[in-house]
């Protein structure tokens, strides 16, 4: 990629600086302790996790299709993890939803880079979040990692009425920011979700796809910190 006449970098957050797997899981370990869930019948923490883990993808793609509520996921995707080892009641299921999003977002490990590049770019771009993630939420991770004031702008998907890769929170972006597309570049780490939904409303994609075994193509980065090589 060459340098061009960029003027608003756009940032997904989980996973593209904040780091979910790793503050995930973190959390989740204390909770598996905390609640003794070895004891409804998981061979260990990983079982629990991976189990977990592919869960909140499902209940997060009925999320993005708008087929599941924001509530009604937080006890769900525990609910479903919990009957896979038998467990069936409700109560255990909502308390450690309300518990994951009390504590999962005052974990503070970033992807490696982020903050060196963040301070590198915040000088000379306008930076900015989109993020699917909850409002509330996304704030609380950015002030605990202290990455907050780097930014000018954060839309969730929940301010926008909108969420990514349908073209209406790129447009609101674009609004709220007065940026125009093709001085605008997005970074995500989901290529169809980040790249292609940017590149759709106009935007330069950029994927960052650390440790994915996959040939380059295209804007694609391993490391945050080619970003400051390209900018």
């Amino acid at each position: 990629m060459t340098r061009i006449a960029i003027k608003h970098i756009f940032f997904d957050l989980d996973r593209t600086l904040w780091d979910f797997e790793q503050n995930s899981r973190n959390t989740l370990a204390e909770l598996y302790g905390e609640y003794k869930l070895q004891e409804l019948g998981y061979t260990d923490f990983d079982q629990f996790f991976d189990i977990y883990r592919a869960k909140n993808e499902i209940c997060w793609a009925l999320y993005r299709e708008n087929r599941l509520s924001k509530e009604s996921m937080r006890s769900k995707r525990f609910k479903m993890s919990l009957q896979e080892v038998g467990h069936t009641g409700n109560t255990l299921a909502a308390t450690l939803g309300e518990e994951y999003v009390l504590r999962s977002p005052r974990q503070t490990l970033l992807m490696d880079g982020s903050a060196e590049v963040l301070e590198y770019l915040a000088p000379r771009y306008n930076l900015h979040i989109i993020t699917n993630g909850f409002e509330e939420i996304q704030h609380i991770k950015m002030k605990a990692c202290k990455i907050d004031h780097y930014f000018r702008e954060v839309i969730t998907s929940e301010r926008a009425g909108s969420k990514k890769p349908q073209p209406g929170i790129f447009d609101f972006a674009f609004r709220l920011t007065k940026a125009q597309p093709v001085e605008s570049v997005m970074i995500g780490d989901d290529h169809d979700i980040d790249v292609a939904g940017a590149q759709r409303a106009g935007m330069t994609g950029i994927h960052y796809a650390p440790g994915i075994d996959v040939p380059l193509a295209g804007n694609t980065i391993r490391h945050l910190r080619e970003l400051m090589d390209m900018f």
